[in-house]
């Protein structure tokens, strides 16, 4: 496991319809952990070989303090103990840190977008800003970040991503597509809103024409270039094509809980032992035994009427 990826929230300031609901409970601000306890166990997994850390949420970039956490990183990247440190956010606060995430070495980040039609992103969002977005994708452009565009696929907004697409392609921006997962109560019946992506791309071969490429970024997604537009489009398919046996990614959330699957309920308290006062040794051996508990798969399934696997949500066990 080289690959983690580190919740700093579970708050965001969308609520997008395929990841929370509406009207959300947030955990306490109390049960998550601090900036330094957030640097401390980032920094005992990078010790064990960890080399790739992203920085996720809900919207990671509405935590207090998150400045000062991707400042503490930036001695692993300066060490050499890391090869990147990245970000997930969705972009409406991008135009306040971006040049302040360049200067800790932060080099790429996913923008996630699921359209660029503003009434639909309205709708999707249940009430976000799309200029917002384009601001702050604009603002880390400006500070020298590489983007990449995530977009959520959904049946009843599939019109939406060739026109998503080709703008980013004409702008420079990679795109994945993504698969809705099942995770958390959202009001909505995901049997509704799931797109299968390898159906999607058989119907839009009468359209584009898709060349397969080898490239490999650390995650799921397998890559194609798209000849017309000459961008690349990468697709992340946990439901019509699984790809556990390749997954090296484990989570860890703000308040502390370490799940080695997103869709497992497998879990190990990283709060209870860093507040026990754990020496740094003891705190190794626990990630040691938490890794090794790491399922062979996940058991996601999308079946009409059928409730989630998993009651939590995406926001809470990160991006």
């Amino acid at each position: 496991m080289t690959y983690l990826r580190l919740s700093v929230t579970d708050r965001c300031d969308l609520r997008c319809t395929y990841c929370m609901a509406e009207r959300m409970t947030f955990l306490p601000r109390a049960e998550l952990l601090t900036i330094e306890e957030l640097d401390r166990l980032a920094s005992a997994f990078i010790r064990l070989g960890v080399t790739k850390l992203r920085i996720t949420g809900g919207e990671p970039l509405v935590r207090r303090g998150i400045g000062e956490l991707f400042d503490r990183l930036s001695r692993h990247l300066a060490a050499g103990a890391l090869s990147e440190v990245t970000l997930t956010t969705n972009g409406t606060q991008l135009r306040h840190h971006a040049e302040r995430l360049a200067a800790a070495g932060v080099r790429r980040i996913n923008v996630s977008l699921d359209t660029i039609d503003a009434a639909r992103y309205r709708r999707l969002t249940r009430g976000g800003d799309l200029t917002a977005a384009l601001a702050g994708i604009e603002a880390a452009r400006a500070a020298g970040l590489s983007i990449k565009i995530n977009a959520v696929a959904l049946a009843d907004d599939k019109e939406g991503l060739v026109p998503l697409i080709e703008w980013a392609h004409a702008e420079g921006y990679d795109v994945t597509l993504i698969e809705t997962m099942p995770l958390g109560e959202t009001g909505t019946d995901r049997a509704d809103q799931f797109l299968s992506l390898t159906a999607w791309r058989d119907r839009m071969e009468a359209r584009w024409r898709f060349v397969d490429l080898p490239d490999r970024t650390g995650g799921p997604a397998r890559y194609t270039r798209v000849l017309e537009t000459g961008g690349r489009l990468g697709f992340i398919t946990p439901l019509t094509n699984n790809f556990c046996a390749g997954c090296n990614r484990v989570r860890l959330t703000c308040t502390g809980q370490f799940f080695p699957c997103l869709g497992q309920a497998v879990r190990t308290d990283f709060r209870a032992v860093l507040r026990a006062g754990t020496r740094d040794k003891a705190l190794d051996d626990a990630i040691r035994a938490a890794i090794a508990r790491k399922p062979e798969a996940h058991d996601f399934a999308i079946d009409r009427g059928a409730r989630p696997v998993l009651t939590r949500h995406m926001s809470v066990t990160g991006g």
